[in-house]
């Protein structure tokens, strides 16, 4: 019991601390509806590529943010021209320079002006783009004035960060000859990592539902074949088989919110290196546990193992340990520490995905909702975390905290590990499509829970709730992907789009078919006992 104590405690300080589904890129901050598109200041916000070139040897790409005005760029980099680029005198760029320009990039500073001012100017003295080098880390993105007339601008005029735009100046500084290319590829409407994403999600959380809900009907059957073999003395007997499985109540539903608000919280105030590790020493050994708990129940399948996982050994806390989990323990901890080892390698990504996949499972057969009104009150307090954290907390933070914790900013790493996440293989940008721990174990546990309910109810597959809440979750995925899509990769809380899906199908189904009561209460159908005979009506 100590052991699942342990794998439960370390899974859900890794829940508070995961992410809404998401795809990395650079932040791009302007509040759109300020500055509605007109005629001259109609450009879509798309991200450029600039890659350098020093005395012709290719160097630094940096990324930047097209502007609502100006020409708009090539999108593939072979029709992109290899420019020459100077730095801007005056460096605000707001009156003409001293000498006349030939062609070249003009690299200039944000203030002072307006960025139209500064693009008129940088075409009438013939510079064929501008660089505005912002004041800050993001890209913001550069729009028109609502009192500026002069706004039909002849070249094209990109924001870099203000590193980048350091940077860029120091080679400048440094080298006779520094060029670029300037020029924004598409994104694939759909990358193939989303489509495998949303099938380890799915899959995932389905082959939790099988191995819970199996656990939960061998335990009745030994529960209901105990009662009938017992004396009338101990009839009373309860929770037989469930002594493995901790059950989630109505304080630990509302709790959730608070405690993970607080923990996102000092996790995006102390985001550092270090406690970047301090969450990677706690994924490790949520994934070893999990890894471990699901390798053993896939080979106690085998009947070469049977023994060695039926024979057990005492050991100090932990407890009665089988033979068999001792033999596949160092593995485990080996694959752990490897891929914490290399973590950061193009490939370890699938390390984590399988350390995380196991703790998932693990977690979904361990804990478990008993009944409909937890379920419904613990993702109704995830639905409103998960918008609060991505949305709204950008009215106190100036940043959607929730985002930043899930990249890792401010801490030199990746990200956090508490993600599910595969390369954007199709992607010009690169980055991952990920998915946060909480987006799969929260409606998981509901999905767990109608599947367990079908089986003790003895419900056929098309009567049931388990294969309507696994198409909800599902299609409510499916839907986060697809907003996800049209936001321009800007990251979306999934349990928005999940929460109504997956809860709002079971509470319809369970409504019209007139189980919501027994759902809502009991969680589970009644059965009689064993002992009683029904006495035939005379």
């Amino acid at each position: 019991m100590k052991k699942k104590q342990l794998i439960i405690g370390v899974a859900w300080l890794l829940i508070v601390s995961s992410s809404p589904s998401s795809v990395l890129s650079g932040d791009i901050i302007h509040q759109d509806d300020v500055a509605p598109k007109r005629p001259g200041c109609e450009n879509n916000f798309v991200l450029v590529k600039v890659p350098t070139w020093v005395n012709g040897v290719e160097d630094i790409e940096y990324v930047g943010v097209g502007a609502r005005f100006g020409l708009t760029l090539e999108s593939k980099e072979k029709h992109a021209n290899n420019t020459r680029i100077i730095i801007a005198d005056p460096p605000d760029f707001c009156s003409m320079p001293k000498k006349k320009l030939n062609g070249e990039v003009v690299v200039v500073h944000r203030g002072n002006c307006s960025f139209t001012t500064k693009s008129n100017v940088a075409e009438n003295a013939g510079a064929t783009a501008i660089l505005i080098i912002n004041n800050r880390t993001e890209l913001f993105k550069m729009v028109c004035e609502a009192n500026e007339t002069d706004v039909e601008i002849g070249i094209p005029a990109v924001m870099l960060p203000q590193d980048a735009g350091a940077s860029l100046e120091s080679l400048i500084n440094m080298n006779t000859n520094v060029s670029v290319q300037l020029y924004s590829p598409r994104r694939p409407l759909v990358d193939v990592a989303e489509v495998f994403l949303w099938l380890m999600a799915v899959g995932t959380i389905l082959c939790a539902s099988y191995w819970s809900a199996r656990s939960a009907r061998e335990a009745a059957i030994e529960h209901e074949k105990l009662l009938k073999d017992a004396s009338d003395e101990s009839v009373e007997i309860e929770g037989i088989g469930s002594s493995g499985v901790v059950d989630i109540n109505m304080m630990s539903a509302v709790l959730f919110v608070v405690v993970a608000s607080c923990f996102l919280v000092m996790l995006y105030k102390l985001m550092s290196y270090w406690f970047i590790e301090v969450l990677v020493v706690l994924f490790c050994i949520g994934g070893v546990e999990g890894l471990q708990t699901c390798l053993v129940a896939l080979l106690s399948c085998f009947r070469w193992f049977e023994n060695s996982a039926q024979s057990f050994v005492k050991l100090p806390f932990f407890g009665a340990v089988s033979h068999l989990t001792l033999a596949v323990s160092p593995f485990c901890i080996a694959f752990a520490v490897i891929w914490a080892v290399f973590r950061h390698v193009s490939f370890a990504w699938i390390g984590q995905d399988i350390l995380g996949i196991a703790l998932i499972i693990t977690v979904l057969q361990i804990v478990r909702i008993p009944n409909l009104k937890v379920g419904t009150v613990l993702l109704s307090c995830a639905f409103l975390y998960d918008i609060f954290w991505v949305f709204v907390s950008k009215w106190w933070f100036d940043e959607s905290v929730m985002i930043v914790v899930a990249r890792g900013d401010k801490s030199g790493e990746d990200g956090i590990p508490m993600l599910l996440k595969i390369p954007r293989l199709f992607d010009p940008w690169g980055g991952y499509s990920i998915i946060g721990f909480g987006d799969i174990i929260l409606p998981g546990l509901l999905v767990v829970f109608s599947l367990r309910y079908d089986m003790l109810a003895k419900k056929k597959i098309q009567e049931g709730y388990f294969l309507w809440a696994m198409i909800a979750y599902g299609l409510g995925l499916l839907v986060t992907y697809v907003a996800l899509n049209l936001m321009d990769g800007h990251g979306q809380p999934a349990l928005l789009y999940i929460v109504p899906f997956t809860l709002g199908t079971f509470l319809t189904l369970g409504q019209q078919r007139g189980d919501l009561k027994t759902l809502w209460t009991r969680g589970e159908p009644e059965r009689l006992c064993p002992h009683t005979q029904l006495q035939p009506s005379q």
